[in-house]
């Protein structure tokens, strides 16, 4: 029988008394997640959602997304992750997208969660996590109505599993339909993987949205018996204190908040000795930012880059690589490494032909974990996947070893007098000023050159930091068309839902009234 959700009534039998997931002072067993999720299951098909049916979550981290996931996968159900800071157009058109049936939402977003649900053209019955909240249906009376015994539905490979809804770099919402194949594929990944294969003794701390890169691995996790810590809400000092006192083996930070974390006043005096793995992703990281994460973390650090429609990690730089790259080939870190186990990469050409090795191209990823289709988006789809291939939308060149080196989103590429300028090269170039916290750059109007390369930078704190000595700082780094003709300092960098630098909004006031728009 195929059901995701038989790892964890397994590990159940192998480590019942193991914390499967703590959160905010509670802990969950295995036997408890087991039973618990066994009885959500049951109340949903006691609702009548038949297999196959939509249910869809809007909250902020907490331990019951885990529980609901699980249970989900038992009950043969399609599951929707909403990012819980989206608003409510949003969260409208995902619950009428989906043909959700029932959402769970927290007390904070049951408000919104109720208007979209009224507003999606159907009547779609809204679940709160939290006691208390007037005019709701109880989480726990939910579970209250459901039966403890094993629920396990056999499900086909190619059954839609997840719809994981994201803009990605075009602020367009789209789900990527993930299979249970899928899934099951994300899972062989990560149980292979020799450099952090999962395992009981496993205390793995998620910093950032369940809903994306953070949580994307879990049930490879707990099919080995993990422990899971959520944190429900990231700042630097709570996820310090959380690695501390559960003595947290591995966690994943996209750079942002990395960046956070390496500004804090109190890391130097944090225990992060428990740390084994410290996965940076979902977004370019800099040299200099990996050399900083080795100084703090120790020899533990590894970069992976991966999409939603590829449901797990594609490249990994490993921890051998990372520490190679500060020793002896500093050129390694700016790779995102190398092709993982099953899945195929290609860089190819407009007509999706292999170029040779050093130039670039687009990068295309093929295997068992990369979805086919956007959820009714044919013509989207038709775009995306091609031949088996995942067009990822990245400028990418390879290496004769196999190192993959992302230069930058097609989209985000500035052109400057008629010549490519890659944002992600002058960023690492702004990185290795010791006054710089954070930068992100941007091509802006120019009559002349068309576009002109910006920086907008976050300083240190009490740096003083000059625009003029940034930009001669990176003159001496960079070809004279790549360095920054201007720089801007602000307080912060606006961030995307996910939590990473959202360079349109950075892009745009630039733009603003100009005859010409770039997306």
């Amino acid at each position: 029988m195929l059901n995701l959700g038989r790892f964890i009534a397994r590990a159940a039998t192998y480590w019942p008394s193991n914390d499967a997931l703590v959160c905010d002072g509670r802990r969950w067993t295995y036997a408890e997640l087991d039973a618990r999720s066994n009885r959500l299951a049951s109340a949903l098909a006691g609702r009548g959602i038949a297999v196959g049916g939509a249910v869809a979550t809007f909250a902020a981290n907490r331990a019951e997304l885990v529980e609901v996931e699980v249970a989900l996968y038992k009950g043969g159900l399609l599951r929707v992750p909403i990012n819980h800071r989206l608003g409510f157009e949003e969260v409208r058109h995902i619950l009428a997208d989906a043909d959700v049936r029932l959402l769970l939402t927290d007390a904070a977003h049951a408000d919104t969660g109720r208007r979209a649900a009224r507003a999606a053209g159907r009547e779609i019955p809204v679940v709160v996590f939290d006691a208390g909240v007037a005019d709701a249906d109880s989480y726990d009376d939910l579970l209250a109505a459901g039966d403890e015994a094993p629920v396990a539905v056999d499900v086909g490979l190619d059954a839609p599993s997840v719809l994981h809804f994201t803009s990605g770099s075009t602020g367009r919402l789209k789900a990527a339909v993930q299979t249970t194949g899928n899934r099951l594929a994300n899972m062989r990944k990560r149980l292979m993987d020799p450099d952090a294969a999962a395992s009981p003794d496993e205390t793995y701390l998620v910093a950032g949205p369940i809903t994306h890169a953070s949580g994307m691995g879990l049930l490879a996790l707990m099919s080995r018996g993990a422990t899971i810590v959520v944190l429900p809400a990231f700042t630097p000092q709570a996820f310090l204190d959380l690695i501390a006192q559960e003595r947290v083996t591995s966690t994943f930070l996209v750079p942002t908040m990395l960046n956070m974390v390496l500004a804090h006043p109190g890391r130097d005096t944090a225990d992060v000795s428990s740390l084994k793995v410290v996965r940076v992703g979902g977004a370019p990281v800099s040299p200099q930012r990996l050399r900083d994460a080795v100084a703090l973390f120790g020899p533990v650090v590894m970069q992976g880059y991966g999409q939603a429609e590829t449901t797990s990690g594609v490249t990994t730089l490993t921890r051998a690589d990372v520490v190679r790259g500060i020793e002896s080939d500093p050129e390694l870190l700016l790779s995102c490494g190398r092709a993982q186990f099953d899945t195929e990469i290609r860089v190819v050409d407009e007509q999706l032909r292999p170029v040779p090795t050093g130039v670039t191209g687009e990068l295309v990823v093929r295997g068992p974990d990369c979805v086919t289709e956007y959820w009714h988006e044919p013509e989207l789809s038709a775009e995306t996947f091609r031949d088996g291939w995942v067009l990822t939308g990245d400028v990418a060149y390879l290496r004769e070893d196999g190192y993959v080196f992302i230069v930058d989103r097609k989209k985000d590429m500035i052109i400057s007098g008629g010549f490519n300028i890659y944002c992600s090269e002058v960023e690492a170039a702004l990185y290795e000023h010791p006054a710089v916290v954070e930068a992100c750059v941007v091509g802006v109007p120019d009559e002349k050159w068309g576009e002109a390369v910006k920086a907008v930078v976050v300083p240190r704190s009490g740096a003083g930091l000059d625009p003029a000595e940034l930009i001669a700082f990176c003159a001496d780094r960079l070809d004279r068309l790549k360095k920054p003709q201007s720089v801007d300092l602000v307080d912060a960098l606006p961030v995307n839902r996910n939590g990473k630098i959202d360079r349109r909004a950075v892009r745009a006031p630039y733009w603003a009234g100009s005859d010409r728009a770039v997306n």
